[in-house]
């Protein structure tokens, strides 16, 4: 039998942990990204491009390349910064799923959270932003693909789709081998999580740029 006083230790330690997490998520702060905020998100990206196969992309972008992706994201969608003070700490963006009209209703999700940021609560605080903004433009279907290690490895783990599990999306897809970095090849799959009604007569989406967002 453990004793009382080492249990009562760890119920201890266990509280100062989750008071400790409970201070950090209060000082994040979330807001809409400008284009001038590239530079700061590229040193948040760089690492994921050279590091991980998270993304699969090769090169890191120039900073005026990423500028542009933010602003033409913010003509239709969200594109959100999480902040900690005055440090940017992770960003969340959607882009178009398919271009035909047809899949207006539904968008693909990329989220980056700053290496030493990750499990502090800034992409779960994140996406809940993200959702409700999705929720006022009429979005009903966010789609996540995702780089999936069959073994997880020094590039790639499966920390992405526990993740959004825990947010609720569900696997829907897997494509095999369909990736190729650092001399490996790793599936991508895609999760899914409804957060709309699917309606006989379906409104329009509200471009992000024409929207009047609603406070919580």
């Amino acid at each position: 039998m453990i004793p009382y006083a080492r249990i009562a230790g760890f119920l201890h330690v266990g509280e100062v942990e989750r008071k400790k997490k409970t201070e950090m998520e209060q000082k994040i702060t979330i807001r809409v990204a400008t284009p001038d905020d590239a530079p700061a998100l590229l040193e948040l990206y760089a690492p994921y491009v050279t590091q991980t196969a998270i993304t699969f992309e090769y090169e890191v972008p120039t900073v005026e390349e990423f500028r542009s992706r933010i602003a033409h994201t913010l003509e239709r969608y969200p594109y959100l910064v999480a902040e900690m003070g005055e440090t940017l700490v992770g960003y969340v963006y959607v882009s178009t799923f398919k271009d035909r009209p047809a899949y207006d209703w539904s968008v693909e999700t990329s989220i980056y959270v700053g290496m030493e940021y990750r499990r502090m609560a800034v992409g779960r605080k994140l996406y809940e932003e993200l959702e409700r903004i999705l929720k006022q433009q009429g979005i009903l279907n966010v789609n996540a693909c995702i780089a999936y290690p069959r073994q997880e490895d020094e590039h790639l783990t499966m920390d992405s789709v526990h993740f959004h599990e825990r947010l609720g999306y569900r696997m829907v897809g897997c494509f095999h081998d369909s990736g190729y970095k650092f001399g490996r090849w790793y599936d991508m799959v895609w999760m899914e999580k409804l957060i709309g009604e699917h309606l006989r007569e379906q409104p329009q989406i509200i471009p992000f740029s024409k929207l009047t967002i609603e406070k919580c």
